[in-house]
């Protein structure tokens, strides 16, 4: 069979046996910490810019920068995918 069908077959084999409260293995993703203003300079953008182009407030990623705060979440999430191909991200944010 091919290789989607193995991996659906994975996920059934799985969603029966979490469903039966059997432990099943699951490979978690811990995002890195990022260093946000670095981030923001390889960019090239201004703090206005990235908010308004990533979807933060500039209060909030002020605070980051000053290490006031942490991103937490989706937010550390999407800084780790802007950190390894912010190209990658601005053409998909990009596309209707």
């Amino acid at each position: 069979m091919g290789k989607a069908f193995e991996s659906i077959r994975q996920g059934l084999g799985e969603a029966i046996k979490h469903a039966k409260g059997e432990a099943v293995e699951v490979r978690e993703f811990r995002p890195e910490p990022v260093d946000v203003a670095a981030v923001r300079h390889r960019v090239g953008m201004s703090q206005a810019q990235f908010a308004a182009r990533f979807g933060f407030s500039v209060a909030t990623l002020r605070h980051w920068e000053r290490g006031d705060r942490s991103p937490q979440g989706p937010a550390l999430v999407l800084l780790n995918l802007i950190q390894r191909d912010p190209a990658g991200v601005l053409r998909t944010l990009s596309a209707n």
